[in-house]
């Protein structure tokens, strides 16, 4: 499970057996989330977000961190699943202190 992001008690990370469409997951204490990037044209159209199957939500404000990630690193993450997936190449992750803007 490459680790992408630690950010306010949130780690973001791809599982190792991920799929398209592209998917990111948020986990903290047993509590986890997903977001599909939904892309057109090589460009994100949107992000959906949806609890991840047989475990816990995540709090409301964890869940506001998670997308306050997404929307700043949208990009950069779409990069990193095609470098890992696509290019088999290691990522490393990264340890945000302080809040993002969207």
């Amino acid at each position: 499970m490459p680790k992408l992001y630690e950010y306010y008690g949130l780690v973001i990370l791809f599982y190792a057996n991920e799929h398209e469409p592209v998917y990111v997951h948020a986990k903290s204490q047993g509590r986890e989330a997903r977001a599909e990037f939904v892309i057109v044209d090589g460009r994100i159209q949107r992000v959906r977000f949806e609890p991840s199957a047989g475990r816990a939500p995540l709090t409301p404000k964890e869940m506001q961190y998670f997308r306050e990630l997404v929307h700043a690193r949208g990009e950069e993450i779409v990069r990193k699943w095609i470098d890992f997936f696509v290019l088999n190449k290691s990522i490393s992750a990264e340890r945000i202190t302080q809040r993002l803007k969207k």
